[in-house]
């Protein structure tokens, strides 16, 4: 357990600008950061961190939260492991006593699984450097492949001896269990031979239970770890030394609940900040290029976790920059391999380009063989725009058959009409149809009609990303006028929402008032903005029409009651995952004047604190004159459906009361009410 003083001190210390900004590439705009969501796909930003309330929400897809919910939603972490997340980043102890056997036996699985990856790991790393096999096999392995000390300890590089169960066993004497060695695939289990079993088995015996013998799945291989984005070891990544020709040159863990090959990139988590300085990424082919691209300067270097490049990897490298630049083998497997990978990243938006290395050779070979700098040279020298080198290669396979002539111009139009911008998608058009010897307008053609196929293809994403757009918060218009459409609540009204959002904001703020006291001398007072609204909406009993307006309003008022203040981190930490969206929207300001821009040319707009007393009282008066308007309306009804004379003059007289305070209201305001009885 942590305590609350602790808790306290991790969420005060951390930034939310600073944890996020690992995971997402963030870009200043005034007093936010913005970026695409980690949480759905989207080519347009959506996604608002304000470092100053520590909060974040996605207008595309309405997650929102702090920076703990933020590691719990991305990282999958638990409650206590983002605050541990957040303590080891901001060198923050947390005392805790020592686990015994059995509490470790009891740590969810999930849990278990995490701790056993790292725990193999540091093992692993540990026989690299310190035993006599380890270094004799695993070290002088990658030394000859060039590698550093200080790239091999950035990697967490290791060695798994070459014995059946060493490892097994050595987790087993630390308290680990077999269900978490076998569901992260570190340990393989097999039944014993069943002849063996038969053999020792007496006739007249009690049926034996079946033994199971363990091998360690990674035996005789140097280890390279895959980390998640922030740095939690995943899964394993185990490269055979012998020539044994039965065995696969690579074993990778199996997918488990912690390990998905087809939504993690090798190296990420250590070239996530150069992708970033550089916006651009280098995709190579296997963990060994990763290694030495980084060994020879090129640290924005990340490859697939040994399957095809796949979209949610794709998206990976989005969230870091939109250019990828693809290195392939310079032969007809590397060449297909790009061309297959390339359609993907163009559907998801990035803008890419090649670099194709001479035959025989890859990022490794090539750097062993010339050393970095040559290779960053040959990067520079040798990057190609990829659909241009796309249509060359296929276009040597034409000649002059009209056949597949035709068939070429397709699959390129294909291959354009995947491009996003369209000014670059005209680029691509004006080049591919000299090369092609075709009219502009014939290619032109062909891609509008590949962009239509492909438009009609897709209708159920189109809605998604449709609904995206429409939906703030979870909260869907209502076409009808009711409250709730399609189980979802319908937007507040505008003035209701924005008294909750001046309580939400500037709940605390003092606000200073002159009175006359009996004696007719003028005293000043203080009262905060939630104290002012929960006063005014108490003393005449009003209410919110919209539900989480009022639950906003409720909350507020027992806060004050009870502490003076309003504390806006109860209501993020809210379990009501609804009320904890609409707050931290209403709290988002996506919108920032530039004060600088502005002060240059000698003009000074007011700001919301300028005014806010001004605000709070205006908004106060709508909303009272809205009220009395549905009031007046709702007795003009009744009036209506009435033949009783007694109750026809009630209902005149309150329709006379309630627009007298209408025009009352409406002259503080400066607007003219236009009602009559």
């Amino acid at each position: 357990m942590i305590d609350q003083e602790t808790i306290q001190r991790i969420v005060e210390a951390s930034r939310i600008e600073e944890v996020i900004g690992e995971f997402v590439s963030l870009k200043k705009r005034g007093a936010n950061h913005i970026g695409c969501c980690p949480f759905h796909n989207e080519k347009t930003p959506s996604f608002y961190v304000s470092p100053s309330k520590g909060i974040y929400k996605c207008f595309g897809c309405g997650e929102a939260g702090d920076v703990v919910k933020f590691l719990m939603k991305h990282e999958h972490y638990t409650y206590p492991e983002a605050l541990r997340w957040l303590a080891d980043k901001y060198h923050i102890e947390i005392k805790e006593e020592e686990q015994t056997e059995e509490e470790k036996q009891r740590q969810t699985e999930r849990d278990g699984l995490f701790h056993v990856s790292e725990f193999a790991q540091k093992y692993f790393s540990d026989l690299l450097w310190n035993d006599e096999m380890g270094r004799a096999v695993g070290l002088s392995y990658f030394h000859e492949r060039g590698m550093s000390d200080e790239v091999i300890k950035r990697f967490g590089l290791g060695y798994c001896l070459d014995e059946w169960s060493n490892f097994t066993d050595h987790a087993r004497k630390n308290g680990y269990s077999d269900t978490v060695l076998e569901k992260t695939g570190l340990t393989i289990f097999r039944d014993a031979d069943e002849g063996q079993k038969a053999d020792t088995q007496q006739p007249d015996s009690a049926p034996q239970p079946t033994k199971r013998r363990a091998y360690d799945r990674f035996r005789g291989r140097v280890m390279f770890p895959i980390y998640s984005v922030s740095g939690r070891v995943l899964g394993f990544s185990g490269r055979i030394l012998s020539k044994e020709k039965q065995a696969a040159k690579y074993v990778n863990s199996p997918d488990s609940d912690i390990y998905n090959k087809s939504r993690i990139l090798y190296g990420l988590f250590q070239a996530r900040s150069a992708i970033a300085k550089a916006n651009k990424c280098f995709l190579v082919e296997g963990n060994v290029d990763v290694v030495s691209m980084h060994q020879s300067g090129v640290e924005n270097t990340v490859a697939s976790c040994g399957t095809s490049l796949t979209t949610e990897q794709i998206r990976l490298i989005k969230r870091y920059t939109p250019n990828v630049t693809v290195l392939y083998d310079g032969d007809s497997a590397g060449i297909k391999a790009a061309l297959r990978a390339v359609d993907l990243l163009f559907a998801e938006g990035m803008h890419v380009r090649l670099v194709l290395f001479p035959d025989g050779e890859d990022p490794d070979s090539y750097a062993q063989k010339y050393g970095s700098t040559r290779l960053q040279e040959y990067l520079a020298e040798h990057e190609d725009n990829f659909i241009m080198f796309k249509t060359r290669v296929l276009l040597e396979g034409v000649k002059d058959d009209p056949i597949r002539k035709a068939e070429l111009v397709s699959e390129t139009a294909r291959s354009i009409a995947l491009v996003a911008d369209m000014l670059e998608r005209s680029e691509y058009v004006r080049q591919c149809s000299h090369l092609l010897h075709v009219s502009e307008d014939v290619l032109t053609n062909a891609v509008a009609k590949a962009i239509a196929n492909k438009t009609k293809a897709e209708p159920g994403e189109r809605k998604a990303e449709s609904a995206g757009q429409n939906v703030e918060n979870g909260e869907q218009k209502a076409e009808s006028g009711e409250l709730l459409v399609s189980n979802r609540l319908a937007p507040p009204p505008e003035v209701e929402r924005h008294l909750a959002k001046l309580l939400l904001n500037y709940g605390n703020e003092k606000l200073y008032q002159t009175f006359q006291d009996e004696n007719g001398k003028e005293q000043e007072l203080a009262y905060s903005v939630a104290e002012i609204i929960v006063s005014e909406m108490e003393s005449e009993q009003l209410s919110f029409s919209h539900p989480l307006c009022q639950r906003i309003l409720e909350q507020c008022s027992l806060m004050v009651e009870m502490s003076g203040k309003v504390d806006t981190g109860r209501i993020m930490n809210s379990t009501d995952e609804q009320l904890r969206t609409f707050a931290i929207t209403l709290m988002m300001d996506t919108y920032t004047l530039c004060e600088e821009s502005w002060k240059k040319k000698d003009i000074y707009p007011p700001r919301i604190e300028d005014n806010l007393l001004q605000d709070v009282k205006d908004s106060l008066g709508t909303f009272k004159s809205l009220r009395l308007t549905q009031m007046i309306d709702e007795r003009r009804e009744q009036l209506l459906s009435t033949a009783d004379a007694d109750r026809q003059r009630q209902l005149l007289t309150e329709i006379k009361q309630y627009t007298d305070l209408l025009h009352q209201i409406g002259s503080r305001l400066g607007m003219v009410i236009q009602r009559n009885i």
